[in-house]
């Protein structure tokens, strides 16, 4: 067995593509210097002119000022156009302007407005020492191959470091956990320390709550319900999984956790994070399900994975063909997986669990399912005396003042066919009324 797990990390060990997020201690020599770095980032990547399938430039300029004229009116658009903003984020969010769109769908624009200075006091506060060294003995591997993770002592790192504790004095009940540190990583790659800071603290409260703690309830919850989805949508490759003995947490943890920012290559991750930042939860489950369908969706595929190290295999090592971005996130929206059942499913699932588990049971009602949810509720504590955050004013131009309503002129009894109508009508009853002479009387 061990020699089975030893060949297993081996072949697992071989070199990737530097596009992907993927990092390990072997990459920590640092490039060489006739590495150039890609669009993304990274040093000696694959992505330094668009793949196939890539939108070509006009329609990117199209999508970027679609952006731009939804986020000048944010409050307008996520009241009425919701469904706008959730079909142009899975198009994908131009990179020019996720730093700009991510803080808003996520709510971490109107927290940072609420609570102004809480970073700064964070980051210049002493961190606790235990964390401390925890943090810093991960930081160096955080995206190695990217250019700004490759010091020590470079902005990168240094701010991932800031970043990190400050989330652990925010909450030192839940303190650090391995996983937000790749998580923590892209939202720097993207955003300055502080935004990136609140950006981390939605995820870990409000998209993923209880996935970041001590005790991962959440996580164990949602590993049941990923299973249970199996189990319905994609039976056959359940069944394998059961017969094989792979369990939903020898592999969804590092997907689910991490966002999937370790595991898929970085433009897809990025996709993903777009979609998950608008609808939710439910993006994770679609992806995972994608995967899994990707790796063991036909017989051959199953049947070339007889044990459980093969079939670990098989699920980390899909094609990367297939896992390109616009040819992977079509199939993750194909998904037939609604809000409606995900939640159902949780209800069924939290309910079979075992009364006697450690830790705090899961509270899957405190996960808002999405960029309109949060939207709401920070509108619903802005009008119950919060803070209400600083929208963008739409500027109308006065009406202009009301013109008295035009009275039609009265013609009747003027004309020679108005006297006509009005002599064959028949007479009314009560006192008959003064005749008025007119010229039609006058006799010649």
């Amino acid at each position: 067995m061990a020699q089975a797990l030893g060949v297993d990390l081996i072949q697992t060990s071989e070199p990737q593509d530097d596009s992907s997020s993927l990092g390990s201690d072997s990459e920590l020599s640092g490039p060489g210097p006739y590495r150039q770095a890609d669009r993304y980032g990274f040093t000696g990547g694959c992505s330094l002119e668009p793949g196939p399938g890539y939108p070509p430039a006009d329609l990117i300029r199209q999508r970027e000022m679609k952006w731009v004229e939804m986020t000048s009116h944010w409050e307008k658009t996520m009241s009425r156009r919701y469904k706008k903003v959730k079909i142009q984020c899975r198009k994908g969010i131009p990179s020019a302007l996720r730093a700009r769109c991510w803080p808003l769908l996520c709510g971490a624009q109107v927290c940072q407005k609420n609570n102004p200075g809480t970073y700064q006091e964070l980051a210049e506060a002493p961190g606790d020492p235990q964390w401390m060294e925890t943090i810093g003995r991960d930081l160096h591997r955080q995206f190695p191959l990217h250019e700004m993770f490759v010091s020590p002592q470079g902005h990168g790192q240094q701010g991932l470091l800031q970043v990190l504790k400050a989330y652990t004095l925010y909450r030192p009940e839940q303190g650090y956990c391995q996983a937000q540190g790749p998580v923590a990583a892209v939202l720097l790659m993207h955003l300055p320390p502080e935004e990136a800071f609140w950006c981390l603290v939605q995820i870990c409260e409000v998209y993923l709550p209880g996935y970041y703690g001590p005790h991962m309830e959440a996580v164990q919850l949602d590993a049941e319900v990923f299973m249970a989805l199996l189990r319905r949508l994609l039976p056959r490759i359940h069944k394998h999984l059961q017969q094989v003995g792979v369990g939903p947490l020898l592999y969804l943890p590092e997907w689910f956790l991490c966002l999937f920012a370790r595991s898929l290559p970085f433009p897809t991750v990025l996709r993903i994070w777009d979609a998950f930042l608008s609808e939710g939860a439910k993006v994770l489950f679609r992806v995972g399900l994608t995967l899994v369908r990707l790796a063991l969706g036909t017989a051959e595929q199953r049947m070339a994975c007889p044990g459980l190290l093969e079939t670990l295999g098989a699920l980390r090592a899909i094609p990367p063909a297939q896992l390109q971005e616009e040819i992977f996130m079509p199939q993750v929206h194909s998904v037939a997986l609604s809000e409606q059942d995900l939640q159902r499913e949780m209800k069924v699932q939290l309910a079979r669990l075992p009364k006697s588990s450690p830790g705090p049971s899961p509270q899957p009602q405190a996960r808002l399912p999405g960029a309109q949810a949060i939207f709401e509720a920070q509108q619903l504590a802005g009008a119950q005396g919060g803070t209400k955050p600083e929208i963008p004013q739409i500027v109308v131009q006065p009406p202009e003042e009301p013109r008295p309503p035009r009275r039609k002129p009265q013609t009747r009894g003027k004309t020679f066919h108005g006297l006509l109508t009005r002599a064959q009508r028949p007479p009314i009853e009560g006192t008959p009324r003064p005749h008025r002479s007119s010229f039609l009387d006058t006799r010649f």
